[in-house]
Protein backbone atom coordinates (compact mmCIF):
# COMPACT_ATOMS: atom_id res chain seq x y z
CA UNK A 1 0.00 0.00 0.00
CA UNK A 2 1.38 3.53 -0.57
CA UNK A 3 -0.10 6.67 0.48
CA UNK A 4 -0.14 10.23 -0.71
CA UNK A 5 -1.02 12.97 0.48
CA UNK A 6 -2.90 15.23 -1.92
CA UNK A 7 -4.64 17.96 0.07
CA UNK A 8 -4.46 19.28 3.66
CA UNK A 9 -6.05 21.86 5.18
CA UNK A 10 -7.08 22.69 8.32
CA UNK A 11 -10.44 21.00 7.73
CA UNK A 12 -10.10 18.95 5.25
CA UNK A 13 -7.88 15.74 3.87
CA UNK A 14 -7.32 14.01 0.58
CA UNK A 15 -5.11 10.70 0.40
CA UNK A 16 -4.61 8.79 -2.51
CA UNK A 17 -4.42 5.20 -1.81
CA UNK A 18 -2.55 2.96 -3.90
CA UNK A 19 -2.98 -1.24 -3.98
CA UNK A 20 -6.01 -1.41 -1.42
CA UNK A 21 -9.68 -1.38 -2.65
CA UNK A 22 -13.43 -0.90 -1.21
CA UNK A 23 -12.15 -3.68 1.62
CA UNK A 24 -10.41 -1.27 3.31
CA UNK A 25 -11.82 2.18 2.68
CA UNK A 26 -15.51 1.13 3.43
CA UNK A 27 -14.88 0.63 7.02
CA UNK A 28 -12.56 3.34 7.34
CA UNK A 29 -15.24 6.06 5.64
CA UNK A 30 -18.50 4.39 7.89
CA UNK A 31 -16.70 4.55 10.80
CA UNK A 32 -15.45 8.28 10.07
CA UNK A 33 -18.82 9.31 9.29
CA UNK A 34 -20.23 8.04 12.62
CA UNK A 35 -18.16 11.07 14.49
CA UNK A 36 -19.99 13.81 14.86
CA UNK A 37 -16.82 16.61 14.45
CA UNK A 38 -16.98 14.73 10.98
CA UNK A 39 -18.26 16.75 8.43
CA UNK A 40 -18.30 14.96 5.01
CA UNK A 41 -16.04 11.54 4.37
CA UNK A 42 -16.21 9.37 1.08
CA UNK A 43 -13.94 7.68 -1.11
CA UNK A 44 -13.16 7.78 -5.15
CA UNK A 45 -12.03 5.17 -7.44
CA UNK A 46 -11.68 6.56 -10.97
CA UNK A 47 -12.13 3.66 -12.65
CA UNK A 48 -13.08 0.28 -10.61
CA UNK A 49 -9.70 -1.71 -12.55
CA UNK A 50 -7.72 1.57 -11.04
CA UNK A 51 -5.74 0.32 -7.99
CA UNK A 52 -5.77 3.99 -6.62
CA UNK A 53 -8.39 5.47 -4.57
CA UNK A 54 -8.67 8.64 -3.03
CA UNK A 55 -9.98 9.07 0.00
CA UNK A 56 -11.45 12.75 1.41
CA UNK A 57 -12.01 13.98 4.59
CA UNK A 58 -14.04 17.07 5.93
CA UNK A 59 -14.31 17.82 9.65
CA UNK A 60 -16.26 20.07 11.45
CA UNK A 61 -14.09 20.71 14.39
CA UNK A 62 -10.68 18.85 14.93
CA UNK A 63 -7.78 18.07 12.36
CA UNK A 64 -8.66 15.53 10.02
CA UNK A 65 -5.34 13.15 10.47
CA UNK A 66 -6.31 12.98 14.34
CA UNK A 67 -10.14 11.98 13.61
CA UNK A 68 -8.78 9.39 10.90
CA UNK A 69 -6.79 8.16 13.24
CA UNK A 70 -9.96 8.08 16.21
CA UNK A 71 -11.24 6.03 13.28
CA UNK A 72 -8.89 3.52 12.62
CA UNK A 73 -8.41 2.44 16.62
CA UNK A 74 -11.80 2.00 16.88
CA UNK A 75 -11.82 -0.37 13.88
CA UNK A 76 -8.84 -1.93 15.05
CA UNK A 77 -10.39 -2.35 18.27
CA UNK A 78 -13.54 -3.72 17.01
CA UNK A 79 -11.32 -6.58 15.00
CA UNK A 80 -10.05 -7.59 18.07
CA UNK A 81 -12.77 -7.81 19.85
CA UNK A 82 -14.00 -10.14 17.07
CA UNK A 83 -10.67 -12.08 16.94
CA UNK A 84 -11.12 -12.25 19.91
CA UNK A 85 -14.73 -14.01 20.22
CA UNK A 86 -14.06 -16.05 17.29
CA UNK A 87 -10.70 -17.61 18.79
CA UNK A 88 -12.19 -17.87 22.11
CA UNK A 89 -15.14 -20.30 21.03
CA UNK A 90 -13.67 -24.25 21.35
CA UNK A 91 -15.94 -24.75 17.99
CA UNK A 92 -18.23 -22.81 16.04
CA UNK A 93 -21.72 -23.69 16.65
CA UNK A 94 -23.58 -24.21 13.03
CA UNK A 95 -27.23 -22.30 13.65
CA UNK A 96 -29.94 -25.16 12.94
CA UNK A 97 -32.44 -24.09 10.70
CA UNK A 98 -36.10 -25.60 10.42
CA UNK A 99 -36.57 -27.93 7.71
CA UNK A 100 -39.63 -27.95 5.30
CA UNK A 101 -41.52 -31.00 5.01
CA UNK A 102 -40.66 -32.59 1.62
CA UNK A 103 -43.80 -32.03 -0.69
CA UNK A 104 -45.56 -34.63 -1.69
CA UNK A 105 -45.31 -34.98 -5.66
CA UNK A 106 -48.40 -36.07 -8.07
CA UNK A 107 -47.66 -39.51 -9.88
Amino acid sequence: MKLEKIKKTSKELELEITGENETMLNPITEKLLQDEDVDYASYIADHPDSKKRRLYIRVKKGEPIDLLKKALKQIEAELKDFEKNFTGKASIKTKKTKSKPKSKSKK
